[in-house]
């Protein structure tokens, strides 16, 4: 699979920080997430119709890795690339980094596809596979 990367900028305001100003280490979990759903908007994907098909991507599994503290109005990148495709999950791997190239954060993410009722895992839609599929190859 070729290396695609995706990026996102992120902005961080003061909401995202805590008391010392430094980022709260659970808001980028937030950014991540904002990032991989901007990828699948740029794919034509847009999450909510899914959800009215009852089809729903769930993180199944996080490796969060801090390296470095960003702070508050810092101007950071996110970057989103996709390790794996299987029939009912995406691996992905994303970085955060800032606009000098300090690495603040990297992380391995594991997303099913799930039956959103039921909440049991259940083969990508075909079309959702196909346009990941022609990014990543």
């Amino acid at each position: 699979m070729q290396e695609r990367v995706f990026t996102w900028p992120i902005r961080v305001y003061y909401e995202d920080t805590d008391a010392g100003g430094i980022v709260y280490y659970a808001n980028y979990l937030k950014f991540i997430e904002r990032a991989r759903t901007e990828w699948l908007r740029s794919l034509g994907i847009e999450q909510d119709s899914w959800l009215d098909h009852n089809r729903a991507f769930v993180v199944r599994h996080v490796d969060l890795d801090l390296q470095a503290a960003a702070k508050f109005n810092a101007e950071l990148t996110v970057t989103v690339v996709v390790e794996q495709v299987k029939k009912a999950s995406l691996v992905f791997t994303q970085q955060v980094r800032g606009a000098d190239g300090t690495l603040h954060c990297q992380a391995r993410v594991k997303a099913a596809c799930v039956d959103k009722d039921a909440m049991k895992a259940v083969a990508i839609p075909d079309s959702i596979l196909q346009a990941i599929k022609a990014e990543v190859s």
